[in-house]
């Protein structure tokens, strides 16, 4: 019975260690390797590289949104960014496809570059407009709501 107990135990905890949430260190993008096949798509840029970074995380279960996996991923980009006085803009994503079972659990990598932070001011500038749209546009394609030729419509506009 003692064995039967301890065997529980050990799968239990092996469980939990199998199942916790993971995110890597946040790295420079041309040191280091995506956790995808197929690397996030980047939007055209011209940030110097050294600016350029990766971050990645993964939730614990299939039961957590690929929407809260991208808020604590762009937290930890924010933080990150504040301890060296910048923001950050998202040059691209990748995220894992569902059904999320059997560990194929939420997942996203963003790419992003640090930036200078904006000057207070009422109004917004065209520049990081620009990227907000970008941003936005990105989510709907990640979310299906466009097509990838939609996508590269828009993009294309807004570039325009």
């Amino acid at each position: 019975m003692g064995r039967k107990i301890m065997l529980f135990s050990l799968f239990g905890v092996a469980v939990v260690l199998w199942g916790c949430a993971t995110s890597s260190p946040i790295q420079r993008y041309g040191e280091s390797q995506s956790h995808f096949s197929k690397p996030p798509e980047l939007i055209s840029n011209n940030y110097p590289a050294t600016d350029i970074y990766r971050i990645y995380h993964r939730a614990s279960s299939g039961f957590v949104s690929i929407q809260s996996i991208r808020e604590a991923a762009e937290k930890r980009a924010d933080e990150f960014a504040e301890r060296q006085g910048k923001s950050f803009v998202v040059l691209g994503e990748r995220i894992s496809e569902p059904p999320y079972i059997l560990g194929n659990f939420p997942r996203i990598e963003i790419v992003f570059a640090l930036i200078d932070k904006p000057h207070e001011t009422n109004s917004v500038t065209p520049q990081m407009d620009k990227y907000d749209e970008l941003e936005k546009l990105k989510k709907l394609l990640d979310e299906g709501v466009i097509t990838k030729e939609e996508f590269e419509q828009e993009k294309a506009k807004i570039l325009n």
